[in-house]
């Protein structure tokens, strides 16, 4: 992962670029849709490196409106030109067996754009500029629609030089460069680290571990972790492996690992999967360190529940009656219900069966599950094991999820064949225990009744 002396070597280059370019030209008041212009058009590739420099850095003072009006730029003025694909298909369907008519129309057809984002990546920190840049972008997205055709060649180029040949998983503990462990403590997603105390707890001892993705493009930063738990038992709650007083577990007395958070770290690289190399890498590490584990399992989050269940809740009163007592469906709006015994095991019985139905039942537009972490682990193989009750009473555990965590399996003998089936038909792996949790949601009669 040491790159210095390539980086040394580009930097040298970019230097004699800017002088190239110095010389040919006064450094006034360009614009920055023109500088992309002079760098698609150029041929030198020391001014081409600076002058992509260049234009990154401009990029970098814009204000946010005037980085959407260069997104909107690339969009109108660095797709592909019409007239061209027209004429490269006409001859393609003139002599469809020559291979330059097919060479040519996959030329055209390919917008400018993604040259140009290829020529701006040459830059020193040009990948590091880029990934910022497309994070800039997915700000403006959900506002602009009309761009998704810029995010798209951001994406497939991204994910070309972000593919699991790059990568370099690396375990992350006490003696990892301190530059590398703030990261950590600030990228961490799900559950949060309060300071290096807490850190320690989670990378210090002999039963945590943490292991990272880096990219040599960002050999400072990382790209996505998890955090591991080593463990006897599956666990169906997060304070206790979180405990700041715990009886610390001798790594070759575990029988289960448990990955308890997995944080992306990279706001533009979103959409290009990490996780599931790294899960399997990790499991594959583990098993190689300490062969008497057995079971590999999460403990994950359900961030999609609670939204669902109040959408449903308010969608209509007789439907929302079908799933929810109202005076139960009125506490859950209540931060203090856990404390309440009364409400707390009346709605034991009805929510996780309501939670195995949102899991298993409840798909997108395409058929796979409404929850992003559920689509996650299922699309890796796993299999849906465990809904456990009470599992995350954090703030943000009761917000997102009502307290439910869930454990999925990572069981070796049928990763590969869950895997198929789910993105073949959708089809979600899940225990039997789940399963019948889910078919006790009645379609036509209330699921608790009140009193």
């Amino acid at each position: 992962m040491n790159t210095s002396f390539f980086g040394e070597l580009l930097a040298s280059i970019t230097e004699q670029g800017r002088a190239l370019l110095t010389a040919r030209r006064p450094r006034s008041d360009i614009p920055l849709v023109d500088l992309c212009e002079a760098l698609l058009s150029g041929r030198g590739e020391a001014s081409g490196v600076a002058l992509a420099e260049e234009i990154l850095g401009e990029y970098g003072r814009l204000p946010a409106a005037d980085k959407e009006a260069f997104f909107r730029a690339l969009r109108d003025r660095f797709s592909a030109d019409p007239q061209s694909v027209r004429a490269a298909i006409r001859a393609y369907d003139d002599a469809p067996d020559d291979p330059a008519c097919l060479r040519q129309l996959h030329v055209v057809s390919e917008p400018r754009r993604q040259e140009l984002i290829r020529r701006l990546n040459l830059a020193p920190g040009g990948t590091r500029a880029l990934v910022d840049m497309r994070a800039d972008l997915l700000k403006v997205l959900p506002h602009h629609p009309g761009l998704r055709d810029v995010d798209q060649d951001f994406e497939h180029l991204l994910s070309s030089w972000f593919n699991r040949g790059f990568l370099v998983m690396k375990r992350i503990d006490w003696s990892t460069p301190a530059a590398i462990l703030e990261k950590i403590i600030e990228y961490e997603a799900v559950h949060e680290i309060d300071g290096w105390d807490d850190l320690r707890r989670r990378i210090g001892l002999e039963d945590r571990r943490l292991y990272a993705f880096f990219h040599p493009a960002l050999v400072d930063d990382l790209l996505i972790f998890v955090e591991v738990a080593l463990t006897k038992e599956i666990p169906g709650a997060i304070a206790p492996i979180l405990a700041e007083e715990r009886a610390e577990l001798q790594p070759q007395n575990a029988a289960t690992a448990v990955f308890y958070s997995i944080s992306n770290c990279q706001k533009g690289l979103r959409g290009i999967s990490f996780g599931n190399f790294l899960i399997k890498q990790v499991v594959e590490e583990l098993r190689r360190e300490l062969p008497a584990l057995k079971t590999f399992v999460t403990l994950s989050p359900v961030p999609g529940f609670a939204r669902w269940l109040s959408r449903r809740l308010d969608a209509a009163e007789q439907a929302a009656e079908m799933l929810l007592a109202p005076d139960l469906a009125g506490a859950l709006t209540r931060s203090d219900w856990p404390d309440d015994t009364i409400i707390s095991d009346r709605l034991e019985t009805v929510l996780p069966a309501l939670c195995a139905h949102y899991l298993i039942r409840e798909k997108d537009r395409n058929g796979r599950p409404v929850d992003p972490v559920a689509r996650f682990h299922l699309g890796n193989g796993a299999r849906l094991e465990r809904i456990n009750w009470r599992g995350d009473l954090s703030t943000n555990g009761l917000a997102q999820a009502h307290g439910f965590m869930v454990n999925y399996l990572y069981d070796l003998r049928y990763i590969e064949k869950n895997h198929e089936s789910f993105a073949a038909s959708g089809v979600v792996a899940a225990s039997s225990a789940v399963t019948r949790m889910a078919r006790t949601v009645p379609e036509t009669r209330p699921v608790a009744a009140a009193g």
